[in-house]
């Protein structure tokens, strides 16, 4: 007995003519008596499978009938070619069989839905051609990111989610840790990251990172995803163009590998095209200048919002930096510029068409004294850094690294309106399930 071989919807060109068994989900059915048509996903892509009543036993045809959208099915029969099918391939059934019936209530329906009834749905929700697509982007990106690194011989590095030292002055979700006192959920790797750089010269660390900020904005999750690379001996200026050849190589790599779901999504791709090094410099003090001059009301030594951001890359076509900020204005690890001791030497990365900062970097102060007077002045215990002083009591060295948010940069290159979207269950202030 010859068994028929199970396929993925993406490699049926590679067996035409051939009798194949495919395994996936109905989306939608339809028959005009005799024929009926079964358009089928599996992850690969999308099939038509076509039912001829009189080439079909009756049972199969009769299981036919109870196909509603979400059935998961198995079908079998031949690949043939054709142009007006979905990816080019049909398949002429000849067997049909179903693994687990679905309800005729599916809660996704194609018809408009709120934004909350679709996140209450987002186990579902994930099953539509537009979020498919976001995922596919959002995996072509992570892989871009492993590659770029691994291309330039940087060491992956897995850093602590549970550490009892901070990075930033955002909100901390803490936990009791045994006998230990109080642990928090990291907001970033970057200190485990410097001490790595020491051992291994260039590394980085890609994982989740949370921030318990009480913020319903477009871009903020109180838990999304980080890579945040850390170079031995690199200064601010180096820092800035690893940066600008990173978000450079991820985009010209979605591009090149991700064009069905650009266009599912239908991002205007000559865009990012424009993405390419290097990216305008804008120094924290001209900026300023330019922010009053379009009517901002922001003053120096102000952190910039999400408004100013946008009205700097006005009529901007690639990412521009804004570097130099005011000491006051960021956190403790950051390089005192040695040219104006009010600021301190790094820089945030502003993607175009109003998406905001996509990546925050800096020079490291690798000068003790600094460092622990800066520990000081936050207010921070520093008993809870004494490891990360360190590292400037035994070879300290000049190094700088940054943070790229995955989810900010999925949802630009996708052009999409809400980060939330960019990941596969976002976690928002008032959002745990599902």
């Amino acid at each position: 007995m010859t068994v028929v071989p199970y396929s993925r919807i993406s490699e049926l060109p590679s067996h035409s003519g051939q009798a194949v068994r495919v395994r996936g989900w109905v989306t939608h059915v339809r028959s005009s008596g005799k024929v009926a048509f079964i358009v089928m996903r599996d992850g690969t892509g999308l099939l038509q499978a076509v039912l001829v009543k009189n080439a079909v036993s009756p049972e199969a045809w009769d299981r036919f009938g109870k196909l509603t959208q979400e059935t998961s099915i198995e079908v079998e029969g031949e690949v043939r070619p054709d142009a007006r099918a979905p990816g080019g391939f049909e398949l002429g059934v000849k067997d049909l069989s179903i693994y687990g019936e679905s309800p005729i209530d599916y809660p996704i329906q194609p018809k408009e839905h709120g934004i909350d009834f679709l996140l209450d749905n987002r186990h579902f929700w994930l099953r539509t051609p537009r979020q498919r697509a976001i995922g596919r982007v959002r995996h072509e990106v992570e892989q871009a990111i492993r590659d770029f690194f691994y291309e330039r011989d940087f060491t992956l590095v897995d850093t602590p989610i549970l550490t009892s030292a901070i990075g930033e002055r955002s909100g901390l979700f803490g936990t009791e840790y045994f006998d230990l006192g109080t642990a928090y959920l990291a907001q970033t790797g970057q200190l485990y990251g410097e001490a790595a750089a020491a051992a291994f010269g260039k590394i980085y660390c890609f994982g989740p990172t949370f921030r318990a900020e009480k913020s319903k904005t477009r871009r903020h999750l109180t838990e999304f995803w980080m890579v945040e690379p850390e170079v031995a001996f690199n200064d601010s200026d180096d820092n800035m163009r690893l940066q600008e050849e990173f978000v450079s190589y991820i985009v010209a790599r979605v591009l090149e590998r991700r064009q069905p779901e650009l266009k599912e999504l239908e991002r205007d791709v000559s865009r990012l095209e424009k993405i390419k090094a290097p990216f305008p410099r804008i120094d924290y003090s001209d900026a300023v200048k330019i922010l009053q001059a379009k009517g901002s009301s922001v003053k120096w030594g102000d952190d910039l919002g999400a408004e100013d951001e946008s009205l700097l890359v006005e009529g901007q076509d690639i990412p521009v930096f804004i570097y130099n900020y005011p000491k006051q204005a960021k956190a403790f690890y950051m390089k005192e510029n040695p040219a104006d001791q009010r600021t301190v030497l790094c820089d945030d990365l502003l993607a175009p068409e109003g998406y905001g900062e996509i990546i925050g970097g800096s020079q490291r102060e690798d000068n003790h004294d600094k460092l622990l007077a800066r520990i000081k002045e936050e207010g921070l215990p520093v008993d809870a850094y004494n490891w990360y002083l360190d590292l400037r009591k035994y070879g300290t060295f000049v190094h700088s690294g940054f943070g790229l948010g995955l989810e900010r940069t999925v949802g630009w290159i996708c052009g999409i309106h809400h980060i939330r979207e960019a990941i596969a269950f976002p976690r928002t202030m008032n959002r745990l399930r599902p």
